[in-house]
């Protein structure tokens, strides 16, 4: 039987199926499925390799020198690192168009440039001018920087391979790169996969650091087939809205550090500039006694970050009920209404409810539970929180807080903004020791949500703390007796 010629390959996830289709059963993207020619391999089908060489096992045990790593320069982007570039190491940055990824790659490598490292900058989508003009912009023109504009594979890794001691090479961008062997367009699944393998494949080789420039889909996920995630050695994404000024650059997979580390910046007429101390800067503009408002103290990676939780409560002018959420999971807010109305008898059905996290910061942590609990509960009473008080902790479904992690590493932020108050769970740690205390920082431990809402509205509310079936069954006592 004749081996297929073509292939259809959905350009979303890199799913592979056998005939085209509009929608991918994969992801559920329409229109995404293209067809690609398959690659003719020689050699019978069926039959397993040989031939080949004997691969040297050695055992796990053995002494091996941590990788040695190279500092950029710039301290926020060797914190997400874990401290710089690694040799021979890949790294995938992505965000969305005009976020600053080119913008904060120049800084970085003229940085690295003007410490000595030999860097090229391969530009797939801007001429050499442009780049150019960009650099006089930031600053950095005078950097001895390699400067390049190629979209051709052939001619990128033939450069690359006549360059000797290279330490950094910047790729702007993958979905650019283009193999002519390959009959599908530059971006396509298959371009990018072949074009970032041979990219791979050379930096592992001659050693030298490679970055990767990866476009984004409109959900915000990295565009291209998941598999090139796993092709490189780290993945970051670069955050923020275009309406504030702070950026945020995510990693979320380091082979050579740790995740979930995030490094802010602030966009300005010069460039990106470091955010020392984040905490203060989402803090600016805070504005204490006002009713909706809640600071959560909350952990992204190692570093503390105090944000504002801000919640607003208006009449419903329909039959349904608007939920508007920035900054934090819509589902998790649905399920904390649920809880704040059936365990702490609180009317919040009627109402449409905003929230908001201030600053243009995402939290994806379950700590904030407590914080936008406290921020709805002020909302709902028309009460401010105490502007000294930080809250963290995580609401169960029967209305319980829980203890979250890295608890003491969020009150000694706390304390170092001059906070004094703390609502937080039962103050022990997961290897059952007690928590202690920064100096000058009171604790309130939170058994229960409903404690927190008999706070914020002065008085403990009609059946708070119970179900909705006992107040029902309290309320037909009432009315039988």
């Amino acid at each position: 039987m004749a081996r297929p010629t073509a292939r259809y390959v959905c350009q979303s996830c890199g799913a592979v199926t056998p005939k085209w289709a509009g929608k991918c059963e994969s992801c559920g993207g329409w229109n995404t499925i293209v067809e690609e020619a398959v690659e003719q391999r020689p050699g019978p089908a069926g039959k397993a390799a040989v031939g080949g060489r004997r691969v040297a096992l050695v055992p796990l045990k053995g002494s091996s020198e941590p990788a040695p790593r190279t500092p950029i320069g710039i301290a926020e982007f060797d914190r997400v690192l874990g401290g710089g570039l690694v040799p021979a190491s890949v790294l995938l940055l992505g965000g969305d168009p005009g976020i600053g990824k080119s913008t904060i790659l120049l800084q970085a490598a003229a940085r690295l440039a003007g410490s000595g490292a030999k860097v090229l900058y391969i530009s797939g989508e801007e001429a050499i001018e442009q780049v150019r003009l960009r650099a006089l912009r930031l600053g950095v023109a005078d950097a001895p920087l390699s400067l390049a504009s190629a979209t051709a594979l052939r001619d990128i890794a033939t450069t690359l391979e006549g360059e000797r001691d290279i330490g950094l090479v910047v790729i702007d961008s993958i979905q650019t790169v283009w193999l002519d062997t390959l009959d599908s367009a530059p971006g396509t699944v298959a371009q990018v996969r072949a074009c970032a393998a041979e990219l791979i494949r050379l930096a592992k080789s001659r050693g030298f650091a490679l970055v990767l420039v990866g476009h984004v889909t409109k959900e915000g996920a990295l565009a291209g087939p998941r598999v090139l995630e796993h092709m490189v050695d780290a993945v970051l994404y670069f955050e923020g809205e275009r309406g504030h000024a702070f950026r945020i650059l995510r990693g979320v997979k380091n082979r050579f550090g740790a995740t979930d580390e995030i490094g802010v910046f602030e966009m300005t007429g010069h460039g990106l500039e470091e955010v020392a101390n984040p905490s203060a800067l989402f803090l600016a503009e805070r504005r204490g006694h006002v009713s909706g408002s809640a600071v959560f103290a909350g952990v992204e990676g190692t570093r503390p970050v105090l944000v504002e939780v801000q919640a607003l409560l208006a009449p419903s002018a329909g039959g349904s009920p608007r939920r508007a959420v920035i900054g934090w999971d819509s589902g998790r807010l649905s399920m904390l209404l649920a809880v704040l109305e059936t365990r702490c008898g609180l009317s919040l059905a009627g109402a449409d409810v905003y929230l908001n996290v201030a600053g243009g910061f995402r939290v994806t942590e379950p700590a904030a539970d407590l914080a936008v609990a406290a921020a709805l509960a002020s909302a709902a009473a028309d009460r401010p929180t105490d502007a000294a008080m930080v809250f963290f902790g995580e609401v169960g479904l029967s209305g319980e807080v829980r203890m979250v992690a890295q608890a003491e590493a969020r009150l000694k932020e706390a304390a170092k903004l001059g906070f004094s108050a703390a609502a937080l769970p039962r103050r022990v740690g997961g290897n059952g020791r007690a928590l202690a205390l920064p100096e000058g920082l009171a604790a309130w431990e939170v058994g229960h949500l409903s404690d927190l809402v008999a706070r914020l509205s002065g008085d403990r509310p009609s059946g708070q703390g119970r179900s909705r079936g006992e107040r029902r069954a309290v309320a037909s006592q009432e009315g039988a007796g």
